[in-house]
């Protein structure tokens, strides 16, 4: 069902909080590259109070006015780093080439990290398809000050060979050539595990699926920590879950979150939505090291965008 979500010359876009730690709905605004400065200010204010939103009824958004609202957030990147066959604006999230199953925060693999991305949906299976956001803002918050301290001076290589694609249950041709585009560069990126947000300040876990090790541990060290800082980000206290509808739209900080696909739809249902990353700065540690690249080159993908002031 649509909501209609109209708002008077001059108005303020209505925040309507989902959770103390993280989500908000917004209502009030119509989306599109027409939006006034002030509804944009507000728009990137909550983003940041509430790490995700959603807006509802925006049916009128097309592929074009997506991206032209993408445009007065901050500069969208190409779709992927490798998947360079997905279109020329947006990427899409398509159920028939794999399911997003699993935590992730996007991108993580390059050094230029996306900070947001705004997902429309398209197409919804009949029942389920949900998905949900954690914040790995309050998770760190909610730290002991002692794993504070261990987290701050780790480090962790993420890397493209250790995706969500192609774990879903769509057919194995459509997986396994998605799985080949996706590995068809090979990107290594060393990040903190403590990243200093670039314009809130805030710190948070930087995490996920794409992680390949904790730097200087052995295996066996770097899962049981990895998995206990997973863990806290994944704390369903730190969530909030979203059922789409036709004309929804939801925008992540995505150097404050991670999110998972709920795959709990059969294989004879399409799940389709378009996704637009913005540009992101490149991760600082607590300590004032950036992230470095040990392998590929992500300019094709997105300019380092320069932090905005909080």
């Amino acid at each position: 069902m649509s909501v209609h979500n109209s708002v008077e010359p001059g108005s303020a876009p209505r925040v309507v909080k989902l959770g103390t730690n993280i989500g908000a709905r917004i209502e009030g605004v119509r989306l599109g590259g027409d939006l006034d400065a002030r509804t944009v200010a507000a728009i990137r204010a909550a983003l940041h109070e509430h790490k995700v939103i959603f807006f509802q009824g925006q049916d009128q958004l097309t592929e074009d006015g997506q991206y032209e609202f993408a445009e007065l957030l901050g500069s969208p990147t190409t779709p992927h780093p490798t998947l360079t066959s997905a279109g020329a604006k947006s990427l899409a999230i398509d159920s028939r080439h794999g399911r997003s199953n699993v935590w992730h925060t996007d991108v993580t693999f390059v050094d230029r990290v996306p900070q947001a991305s705004i997902l429309r949906a398209v197409t919804l299976p009949s029942y389920g398809g949900s998905t949900t956001w954690a914040s790995t803002v309050a998770a760190y918050e909610a730290l002991p000050q002692p794993l504070k301290v261990l987290a701050e001076s780790l480090r962790a290589r993420h890397t493209n060979l250790y995706d969500y694609a192609g774990e879903g249950r769509s057919t194995e041709e459509n997986s396994a050539a998605y799985r080949r585009e996706f590995e068809s560069e090979y990107f290594e990126t060393e990040h903190p595990v403590v990243e200093v947000h670039p314009e809130t300040g805030e710190r948070a876990l930087l995490l996920g699926c794409f992680v390949k090790e904790l730097v200087g541990l052995t295996g066996n060290e770097s899962k049981a920590l990895f998995q206990l800082f997973q863990n806290r980000i994944t704390r369903l206290e730190n969530t909030t879950r979203w059922n789409w509808s036709l004309g929804d739209v939801a925008i992540w900080d995505n150097r404050a979150t991670q999110h998972y696909a709920i795959d709990d739809y059969d294989g004879s249902e399409h799940r389709k939505l378009t996704r637009i990353t913005l540009a992101g700065a490149v991760p600082v540690g607590v300590d004032g090291r950036s992230s470095t690249v040990i392998s590929g080159d992500a300019g094709y993908y997105s300019t380092a965008a320069t932090p905005r002031a909080a």
